[in-house]
């Protein structure tokens, strides 16, 4: 079966590439703490008076994409709502810094929410005490590492969101044995060896490149977006055969992120976990409901999976995006 047979129809309402003529687009640039450059697209509403301070929301890509995938449609559309908003490119993504390239920190990508909080409060019309984040699959778990230490995020909302540490350590279901975990670990850490004496760098997870009669019905999903005009986007640096692949010797950091542990500590600024009713990864945001303290709710959208919370516009619960930022910031 050839991979454009055995792909669905595009969605018709996806949108990835969403463009607004109600709002300005500026690309910025940021250091973080430890000065490291963090890219991302600023978008203000037009006619927006920059004698006023505003409030503002943060949004973070996909794991092993970049802010063209997922993240600036939703910030567009917040921005459409009335919201100063900043996709970011994670460190070692996108346009942001960080070598090797597609490396896995999980702190380095917590920290980039900070130093969007550094850059959001430091703008002449932002209201430094009305900044909310949003962060979609990965970024949902990272987002929330961010919020347990960082005060000034007083709104955390996420989507689709995947804990990428219980992901790697365990699996979907907890369908990853302890041994293979071991066994994960192990050649990872041979690979360590290989690429201090500067061999060739392997890859690990992100999307398939190839799709037939036997794939899995996740790497379908997944490939539609990221392998199709749906989604996909290399950015410069990057390519085909790389993009979406974090390096098979740092992926393992993931074992070592528990991203909901004291996530009670968050409280009381308010909590919205947002999934599909008929999402893979609906377990994620289940489990980080259930830890969490009030205040905190936990949103399915009827009939949506996890990639379709990516890009379809009509299934995206952009009112209740709004009504939870407009109410918490």
């Amino acid at each position: 079966m050839s991979t454009s047979a055995s792909a669905r129809t595009r969605p018709a309402d996806a949108d990835n590439f969403y463009q607004s003529q109600a709002v300005t687009t500026q690309k910025v640039a940021f250091p973080n703490q430890y000065d490291m450059t963090v890219a991302g697209n600023l978008y203000l509403p037009k006619g927006m008076d920059q004698g006023q301070r505003h409030p503002a929301i943060i949004v973070g890509h996909p794991m092993g994409a970049v802010k063209e995938q997922s993240a600036n449609l939703y910030a567009i559309k917040m921005a459409e709502q009335g919201f100063v908003t900043l996709s970011i490119d994670l460190p070692f993504w996108g346009e942001s810094s960080g070598k090797p390239r597609n490396v896995v920190s999980p702190d380095m990508y917590s920290e980039a929410f900070s130093a969007a909080v550094d850059y959001l409060g430091t703008r002449p019309f932002v209201n430094r005490n009305r900044i909310g984040v949003i962060g979609i699959c990965g970024s949902g778990s990272f987002a929330i590492s961010a919020a347990k230490i960082d005060p000034r995020l007083k709104a955390i909302a996420t989507v689709s969101m995947y804990d990428m540490g219980q992901a790697n350590r365990n699996a979907l279901n907890k369908s990853q044995s302890l041994e293979q975990r071991k066994r994960i670990i192990a050649e990872a850490a041979e690979q360590r060896y290989v690429e201090f004496e500067g061999g060739v760098t392997r890859y690990t997870s992100g999307t398939v490149h190839e799709i037939n009669e036997n794939s899995h019905p996740i790497e379908i999903e997944f490939y539609e977006f990221y392998r199709t005009p749906r989604g996909e986007f290399i950015p410069a640096g990057s390519s085909k055969e790389t993009a979406t692949h974090p390096t098979l010797s740092s992926n393992t950091k993931f074992m070592n992120f528990y991203p909901f542990n004291d996530i009670e500590i968050i409280s009381p600024r308010p909590l919205l976990f947002i999934t599909g009713d008929q999402a893979h990864s609906r377990e994620f945001s289940e489990d980080a409901y259930q830890r969490a303290a009030e205040p905190k709710e936990l949103y399915y959208v009827p009939g949506a999976g996890h990639v379709d919370l990516y890009d379809r516009v009509n299934l995206i619960p952009f009112g209740k995006l709004a009504g939870f930022f407009t109410k918490n910031l």
